[in-house]
C-alpha cells in the first residue's frame, strides 16, 4: 500500500474512533444521566440476542440501535488488518480487550454501564468487517472488490439476524397453562365460591363468573392468602367490581409478599375493572375484600422456557 494512501486511511480511522468515543461517552445526553445513583453497573450475563430481523411495517428505534451497535464497528474489521497485517484470532482478541476496557470505563465514570451484550454486538461487527476484508483481499478489480465486500457484510448481517431469531425463539419464555388461584394452598381457611356461581350486575353489565368468586361473604372484611411457593414470572388475571344491588361501598387490596400491588374502591371505580399484572418471584399473595366488593375469575399462569 502506498505511504500516502496509508496515511489517509490511518487519519480516517483515528477521526472515526473519536466519533465512536463520543457516542460511547457523551452522546444520548449521557452527562445528564444519573448513572451514579445506581452505583457501578456491570451486566455480565447476556440478556438479549444481538439483533432480530426487522419488522418492516414498523422499524423501532431499539432495532436501529442494535444495528448501530454492530455496524459501527465493521470499519475496524476492514481497516485494522488493512493497515497492520494480522490474523483473525489476534485481531479479535485485541479488539475484545479494547472493548472490555471501554465498557469498564463507561461504568467507572458513570457515563454508562458495562454491558456484555454490547461487547458481543461490537465484536460481531468487527468480525463481519474482517470477513469482508478477507473476501475483498482476493479480488483485484476495485469496484468488484467493493461489491464483494458489501455483499459479504449484508449476508453476514442477515445471517446473524437469522441465528438471533432462532436463539430468541429457543430461549424466550412463553405463557404456560392458566390455573385458578384457588387451586394452590390457602392459609387462612377462606375459600371462594367455585360451584353454582351466581350472576350479578356491575354498572348495568351482567356478570357471569366462570371460574371462582371472591367476596367478603357478608363480613366487613375478609382475607384470602395463598402460598405459591416462589413461582417466577407469574401473570395474574382477575376482574373486580361492586354489584349494583346492595351496598355500594367496597374495597379490594392485593398484596404480594407483603407489598401492596393493587387497591380499588368505589370512589375510583364505577365499572368492571380488569386487573392483570406480572410478578417476578411470588411466594405469597393476599387478597383482601371489604364490604360489597367482589373479585372473580381469579387466575394465574407462569412464563416458562420450552424445556420447562
Amino acid at each position: 500500500m502506498e505511504t500516502k494512501l496509508r496515511k489517509i486511511i490511518f487519519t480516517g480511522i483515528i477521526l472515526y474512533t473519536f466519533l465512536i468515543l463520543y457516542f460511547l461517552f457523551f452522546a444520548f445526553n449521557r452527562l445528564d444521566h444519573e448513572y451514579s445513583a445506581y452505583g457501578y453497573e456491570f451486566m455480565l450475563i447476556p440478556e438479549s440476542v444481538p439483533i432480530l430481523l426487522p419488522n418492516l411495517s414498523d422499524v423501532s428505534f431499539s432495532w436501529i440501535y442494535d444495528l448501530g451497535n454492530i455496524a459501527a464497528f465493521i470499519p475496524y474489521g476492514i481497516v485494522i488488518p488493512l493497515l497492520y497485517r494480522t490474523h483473525l484470532v489476534k485481531f479479535i482478541s485485541v479488539f475484545v480487550l479494547t472493548i472490555l476496557v471501554l465498557e469498564t470505563l463507561q461504568s467507572l465514570t458513570f457515563l454508562g454501564t458495562f454491558d456484555v451484550d454490547d461487547v458481543i454486538s461490537n465484536t460481531l461487527g468487527a468480525w463481519i468487517g474482517f470477513c469482508a476484508y478477507k473476501v475483498g483481499l482476493s479480488i483485484k478489480v476495485f469496484w468488484k472488490k467493493l461489491i464483494a465486500m458489501g455483499l459479504t457484510i449484508a449476508v453476514l448481517l442477515v445471517g446473524i439476524m437469522g441465528i438471533s431469531e432462532i436463539i430468541n425463539y429457543a430461549v424466550e419464555k412463553r405463557e404456560g397453562p392458566i390455573h385458578a388461584l384457588n387451586d394452590v394452598k390457602e392459609m387462612t381457611g377462606s375459600m371462594p365460591l367455585t360451584k353454582d356461581l351466581p350472576s350479578f350486575t356491575v354498572a348495568g353489565k351482567k356478570i357471569d363468573p366462570k371460574m371462582n368468586l371472591y367476596s367478603s361473604d357478608g363480613q366487613e372484611i375478609k382475607k384470602y392468602t395463598y402460598i405459591l411457593g416462589d413461582k417466577k414470572d407469574v401473570l395474574f388475571y382477575s376482574s373486580f367490581g361492586i354489584p349494583d344491588n346492595g351496598d355500594d361501598h367496597g374495597e379490594l387490596i392485593i398484596e404480594v409478599d407483603g407489598k401492596q400491588i393493587v387497591q380499588y374502591n368505589e370512589q375510583y371505580n364505577k365499572d368492571v375493572e380488569t386487573i392483570d399484572f406480572p410478578m417476578n418471584t411470588v411466594h405469597e399473595i393476599t387478597i383482601t375484600l371489604k364490604e360489597n366488593a367482589k373479585l372473580w375469575d381469579v387466575k394465574f399462569s407462569e412464563m416458562k422456557h420450552w424445556w420447562e
